[in-house]
Order: structure tokens, then C-alpha cells, then sequence
């Protein structure tokens, strides 16, 4: 391939629609295995088609970037985007919980709804203190619903690595409400 000097408009224009049409024959030779990716992550086909939607937006809108593997580039991002959909599920999830009780605030005496928030920032303070592998093992579980041979799928653990994950977190949430002063993991709770 002859490279032409940057300074050259038409030399820009043809690199650069070249690059354009390599990104765009690339990506639509990966979208099949990158939303089965995101699919087998996120558990929903609609939103996994989505997400790959988005992240071909993302590419096509900024300037081309050389990369060495592009598909293998393209197959990691569609991993992280995966990633960064649950993480934003969690805290939406979390913060609707926060303004949707399922209990009638009013029944309850103040003390108790008090006590409840407290519970909650210090179960909340322990889940952020997690290893950030143990913590998305929690929150996909307890907030995703999903089970633990789904998790260790997607994940590429063993089923019992996966309930080892979900011990410690569940201990981290228990000691969190023994001793609310100090937010415990797995390595710092009393023996």
C-alpha cells in the first residue's frame, strides 16, 4: 500500500475511507460472535444487539485508530461494554430501591427506617470494599438474578469458585451489620 503524506487532503480522504471500509468489514464479520458475547453477559439478546449497536456508533464517530488484532480489539470491547452495562444496572437498581420501598414508610417508626439506612450504607460500604471480581459475582447474583453455573460461564470460573466468591461477599455483608463501625472483607473479619 503507498502511503501518501499527511498534508495531502486526497491522501487523507482515501486513508481514511479505506480505514473506514476495513472497521466497517471487520465489525460485520465479528457483531454475530461479539453479541453472543455480550448476550451470554448480559442474559437478553435485545440488549446485548444494542450494545453492539452502540459500540459500532462509539468507533464510526471518532477518528480511526490503527490497532494491531482488530477483531480480537473488538471482541474486548464488547466484553467491557458488557461489563459497563451491569455495573450501571447495579447502581440504577440500587438507586431505585432507595426511592421505591416496598414497605409503607409511614407504618414504619422512625427508628426503625433510620436503622434500616444505616444497614444499608454499611452492607453497601462492605459490597465496595470487595474485590471488584467477588463484588460483580454478588451483583450479578443477588441484583441479576442469575444463577451460579451461569455465572461461572460467562465468567470462565468453576461453579464452586463462583460460591466461594458469593461466601465471602455474603460474610462481608453479615460483618458489616455485626460490627457497623468498620466496613469487613473477607480478610479483615474476626476469625
Amino acid at each position: 500500500m503507498m502511503l501518501t503524506p499527511p498534508e495531502s487532503p486526497q491522501g487523507s480522504d482515501l486513508d481514511s475511507s479505506a480505514g473506514r471500509a476495513h472497521f466497517l468489514r471487520v465489525f460485520l464479520s465479528q457483531r454475530s460472535q461479539m453479541e453472543a458475547l455480550v448476550s451470554r453477559r448480559v442474559g437478553c439478546r435485545a440488549t446485548a444487539a444494542d450494545l453492539v449497536q452502540d459500540l459500532f456508533l462509539r468507533f464510526w464517530r471518532r477518528p480511526l485508530v490503527q490497532v494491531e488484532e482488530l477483531s480480537t480489539y473488538l471482541l474486548r470491547c464488547a466484553g467491557n461494554i458488557a461489563i459497563d452495562h451491569l455495573r450501571s444496572e447495579g447502581a440504577r437498581v440500587r438507586v431505585n430501591e432507595g426511592w421505591l420501598p416496598e414497605q409503607d414508610t409511614e407504618s414504619l417508626a422512625p427508628e426503625a427506617a433510620l436503622e434500616a439506612g444505616n444497614d444499608l450504607r454499611h452492607v453497601e460500604a462492605a459490597l465496595r470494599a470487595l474485590p471488584e471480581r467477588t463484588r460483580q459475582i454478588f451483583l450479578l447474583n443477588r441484583i441479576h438474578g442469575r444463577k451460579y453455573a451461569d455465572i461461572a460461564r460467562v465468567m470462565g470460573l468453576s461453579q464452586s469458585a463462583v460460591e466461594k466468591h458469593m461466601m465471602r461477599a455474603l460474610e462481608a455483608c453479615k460483618a458489616s451489620l455485626r460490627d457497623p463501625q468498620t466496613p469487613r472483607t473477607p480478610g479483615n473479619a474476626p476469625k
